[in-house]
């Protein structure tokens, strides 16, 4: 069975802990013995974000696994030698693990962090792919933003000047009627909206190289962070590493 290693922990002195998103059955928690021994021929698919085959023993739904095989089909060479693409790759797969539940399978999750991962291996802006995955996310998790009507009153938003009304407690932007009765209300650009609905829209299996100002990028990232702590209710601790990597990058 195909999966990606989203987590990894080690246990005892020579065996290892992994869990698996897989397309068909979700996350799947797996026993990897003798993992940590040199020369183990397991090593390498018990590493954090790695991407391959395996075969696996497992009694019953609930209970722990026991990998019997497996062959790696895309470890991701490039971000592992990359300590910025790897802390985002980090970043990727504890994301993905917290928001996906215990049992919940998803290929549309399966095929969208896949996608990050091979993105961020072929170079491309890791801060965008961030953004893209974590609007998958939401839109998996059913906690995406209101960007097309007023997320107080409904009214439909077609038409926008420089700036939007963008409320993250209430939801999404919101019209002019009702900015005055929203809480934590911040005026944004009209392009950074109109990227975000992009952003819902596309599939991170079909983008192309990736093009964004600076600012623009500033504002998705204090969006993004605002939304996420708000509606996800989730601490990820690769965050603070990341936004060390991200300082001294700059």
């Amino acid at each position: 069975m195909e999966g990606i290693v989203i987590r990894s922990v080690n246990y005892g002195e020579n065996h290892v802990i992994i869990t698996l998103l897989t397309s068909n059955y979700g996350k799947i928690g797996l026993m990897v013995r003798g993992a940590k021994k040199t020369h183990s021929r397991y090593a390498g698919v018990t590493q954090l974000y790695t991407y391959g085959e395996y075969v696996f023993y497992k009694s019953s739904q609930n209970g722990m696994g026991s990998m019997n095989q497996g062959e790696i089909l895309n470890i991701f060479r490039f971000v592992r030698n990359d300590l910025r693409m790897s802390t985002y790759a980090a970043y990727f797969v504890e994301m993905v693990d917290r928001l996906l539940q215990d049992g919940e399978a998803s290929d549309f999750v399966f095929q969208q962090l896949k996608a990050a991962l091979e993105a961020l291996n072929e170079g491309k802006d890791p801060q965008i792919i961030a953004h893209l995955l974590e609007m998958k996310l939401y839109q998996f998790s059913g906690i995406a933003p209101t960007m097309e009507a007023c997320a107080v009153c409904g009214c439909e938003m077609t038409q926008f000047k420089i700036e939007v009304g963008w409320s993250v407690s209430a939801g999404g932007i919101v019209c002019p009627a009702c900015q005055s009765r929203t809480s934590q209300f911040v005026m944004i650009p009209t392009g950074v909206v109109h990227l975000m609905k992009i952003m819902k829209q596309i599939d991170l299996r079909h983008i192309g190289e990736i093009t964004v100002k600076l600012e623009t990028k500033q504002w998705l990232k204090q969006i993004n962070r605002q939304w996420f702590d708000l509606h996800s209710g989730v601490h990820l601790k690769t965050r603070p590493v990341l936004d060390q990597i991200e300082t001294s990058y700059h």
